[in-house]
């Protein structure tokens, strides 16, 4: 088994072909280790654009990259077919941080090269979501490669930020610090058509109340005081992602606002449901207060 730590920098360019804009890769960066995450090799390439005629400033401004740097870069195809060949036979298991830069290897492979996948990745990791684990700020809390480096002590000011190699570097810094067979194994898929289909399925928010998918039963709700069944006293609404009604305990002379929202993600449906108690009375009350502190005199 081979680890290898990949960071790619690309250009964000207009394409004709797909009538809007695309992520060009520009640099490919990365680090091969073996299973005792000693470093075996390293590999570092410039590409040439073939699709954006220009660098954004930005990306200039970030990666020190510049079109003359690209327009003397190597092609998209011969890179990656020396890239396999740097890989060797042995079994790899990809490691990026954040998942963007394998969407964008992808994007790019079917973009220049008409397939779907890439055919060199054996099994793919996210070292984000895993350090995110480790270090228990949860998955929603995402933490750039920098600021986890500084909160594991490593000196990131030795790297170039931004520059393929060295992101794949310090990267590399980090598997060795926070590695753990048990919680790596959760976060490691073997990269079959289906883990690609899940990779770029887009998760939608249900806004058909008629929808199958729909749970009509959750839209029942008992008071939080006495727990008897409320009712409604408006009708269900769509908006902001939820459904939204009110609902009254006559028990506690109670209002509530209810919202809930079903999200289609690849595998399953995400429900979240919430509530919040109210004063009708003291919502009118602060609306007619802001209305006259509106109004010229």
């Amino acid at each position: 088994m081979r680890f290898i730590i990949m960071d790619l920098e690309w250009n964000n360019t207009y394409s004709r072909k797909k009538k809007g804009f695309f992520n060009e890769i520009i640099e490919i960066g990365a680090v091969m280790l073996n299973e005792d995450f000693k470093e075996i090799d390293t590999y570092s390439q410039v590409i040439r654009s073939q699709v954006g005629k220009k660098l954004r400033s930005s990306v200039k401004r970030l990666t020190n990259i510049t079109n003359e740097d690209v327009r003397s870069g190597e092609l998209f195809t011969k890179t990656f077919s020396d890239f396999r060949k740097w890989l060797g036979r042995d079994e790899n298991t990809f490691f990026t941080w954040g998942d963007s830069d394998l969407r964008v290897l992808t994007d790019n492979f079917k973009y220049l090269n008409g397939i779907d996948t890439i055919p060199f990745i054996d099994n793919y990791c996210d070292l984000q979501k895993c350090y995110q684990k480790i270090s228990g700020s949860g998955q929603q809390n995402q933490k750039g490669l920098h600021i986890a480096a500084e909160e594991l002590g490593i000196d990131a000011d030795k790297y170039n930020f931004h520059r393929a190699l060295d992101d794949s570097l310090l990267t590399a810094e980090i598997l060795r610090r926070i590695y753990s067979k048990s919680v790596f194994a959760n976060f490691t898929y073997r990269c079959t058509d289906e883990f690609y289909e899940k990779l770029f399925f887009k998760a939608k928010v249900i806004s058909n109340i008629d929808n199958p998918i729909v749970d009509k039963t959750l839209f029942n709700y008992n008071c939080e005081k006495c727990g008897r069944k409320c009712g409604t006293v408006q009708d269900w609404k769509f908006y902001n992602q939820f459904f939204r009604a009110v609902y009254y305990c006559k028990n506690c002379n109670t209002y509530y606002k209810v919202g809930i929202r079903f999200k289609k993600l690849y595998d399953r449906i995400d429900i979240r449901k919430i509530s919040t108690p109210f004063d009708p009375e003291e919502e009118k009350r602060k609306k007619q207060s802001n209305e006259d502190g509106g109004t010229d005199n």
